[in-house]
């Protein structure tokens, strides 16, 4: 069977190797990351006749080609016909439900070496073109303008005939286990990430944890799933996903990366991505590795959850820098950071180009404008106070180290900012602002925030690790460091991941 799968002897690049490289919200996988995903899996199963896989997202057949295999070599002894073990494999123990029908086409030509499985040149022959890789079109189901199955926005995806509708199978129906009426023991993938929502400008709502969630319907003994890493910190429709998955003592494995482009080349997913095992008869804390710059860092064994956190800490080498914080029980500086819009002014406010009487100050998108104080919606209050500022957006880059945060500044009475900055404060006078502003300044602090950072978006949310200091007098990471007895590995840690802001934006 080999032949069929395997050229020997002379150069022949993995063309599924070169798709990967696409940047899309339907990302293709690498070879290389779908044989590390199914490492997560015992060996026996590949030793097992009975034992049945599906890829319900199929897209490029990688993963049941990668299995196909493992389970030629692994069944050798079991079948040791050639010809008997490839119709085996092929019939009873490889399932695909591919996302459209051109990646039908391009998984039954990955697994069957023919995109018709019916013909002579497919290494096994079914009776239908389709083999065991389906493709069914299917329609949204709409309530009130949203697909009641996916969540998918009527007004973005409601299409016509001739194109594709981006309703998945396996997520379309309320009882996956009635697609193909079998159990299956390994359910692997990557599925779509994230669809159209219909929202302002460019927006889109994850998908990908609706696949998690039907696949743990099916109760297989293993998942395995590629996915972005952005459901750490919830929102956008993942907040139930997040506390399930967070709380889901099955989850046994997680291998993170930070920076996407470390597991998919040349393609940025913004938080970066992840891929777990889930054992259906296995319970217990989780080993996590953390990749980054092509060192592992772990396993480490630990709960997802950390004592007093509702935050999963990505970083395995920063857990004990939490920890060492922790113990101070200190007031933390989300208290003193301002919601979203902290004047009710919008990122597309502009103000006017020159003051008139009475105005006050407005740090806008791009600049500075005037505005009245009555076109001050609330805290206008704080506007004749001090307080720092603080870019509610980060560096768009995922590389490290990175500044984690935006350059802070003093606020100054009689100034305001739109949605653009967040404020910190307020504080009694200038002095203290820049005291605030040189510990945000140090690696440490901005370290703490990290754990909490998943998206571009630098939220008040970032700040509940983060413990308020003496603000009376300014700080420096030598002296952060010291406090809290850390390390010469951690101090290592932290500086390998955060930039100096001087040096940073």
């Amino acid at each position: 069977m080999t032949e069929f799968l395997q050229r020997k002897g002379s150069y022949n690049p993995d063309v599924l190797s070169c798709l990967a490289n696409l940047s899309n919200d339907e990302v293709f996988t690498p070879p290389a990351i779908v044989n590390r995903m199914l490492d997560l899996l015992p060996p026996d199963i590949f030793r097992d006749p009975g034992a049945k896989f599906l890829d319900p997202a199929c897209k490029t057949g990688v993963f049941l080609r990668e299995i196909a295999k493992r389970l030629l070599a692994g069944l050798a002894d079991a079948i040791p016909d050639e010809n008997k073990r490839r119709e085996h494999i092929f019939k009873k123990q490889l399932f695909g439900i591919a996302i459209t029908e051109l990646t039908a086409l391009m998984s039954r030509r990955s697994v069957y070496c023919s995109k018709d499985a019916s013909c002579r040149y497919s290494v096994v022959r079914f009776a239908s073109p389709a083999g065991n890789i389906r493709f069914k079109r299917i329609r949204h189901a709409w309530q009130s303008g949203r697909c009641k199955y996916c969540g998918a926005s009527q007004q973005a995806n409601d299409r016509d005939a001739s194109l594709e509708t981006h309703a998945y199978e396996f997520i379309h129906t309320l009882k996956p286990e009635e697609i193909f009426n079998m159990h299956f023991d390994v359910v692997i993938g990557n599925p779509p990430y994230q669809l159209e929502d219909g929202g302002f400008g460019i927006s889109a709502s994850p998908i990908y944890d609706r696949f998690v969630e039907s696949a743990k319907k099916l109760m297989p003994r293993f998942i395995v799933m590629i996915i972005p890493a952005r459901w750490y910190a919830g929102g956008k429709g993942l907040d139930e996903f997040r506390d399930e998955m967070l709380h889901d003592t099955s989850l046994r494995i997680i291998h993170d990366y930070p920076n996407a482009d470390e597991c998919f080349n040349g393609v940025q997913i913004k938080g970066g991505i992840m891929y777990f095992l889930w054992t259906r008869d296995s319970k217990g804390d989780c080993s996590v590795y953390t990749h980054h710059k092509s060192v592992v860092y772990g396993p480490v064994s630990r709960p997802l959850l950390e004592q007093g956190s509702d935050t999963f800490i990505r970083f395995n080498e920063g857990v004990e820098i939490y920890r060492k914080v922790k113990k101070f029980n200190e007031a933390t500086m989300e208290g003193l950071v301002s919601s979203r819009k902290p004047f009710g002014l919008s990122t597309t406010f502009h103000g006017r180009a020159r003051p008139s009487g009475g105005d006050i100050v407005v740090y806008e998108n791009q600049g500075v404008s005037y505005a009245s104080r009555e076109e001050i919606c609330v805290n206008r209050e704080l506007v004749d106070q001090f307080k720092v500022f603080i870019p509610r957006s980060s560096s768009g880059s995922d590389a490290f180290p990175h500044p984690i945060l935006g350059k802070p500044f003093v606020g100054r009475p009689g100034t305001a900012c739109s949605e653009t900055y967040i404020t910190i404060g307020p504080f009694e006078n200038e002095e203290v602002c820049e005291n605030v502003i040189s510990y945000i300044k140090t690696r440490f602090m901005r370290t703490l925030a990290m754990f909490k950072k998943v998206t571009q978006s630098t939220t008040r949310a970032l700040y509940t690790f983060v413990p308020v200091q003496d603000f009376s007098r300014p700080w420096t990471d030598k002296e952060l460091y010291e406090k809290y007895g850390l390390t010469k590995e951690e101090i290592a840690f932290i500086e390998s991941m955060v930039s100096p802001m001087d040096a940073g934006e």
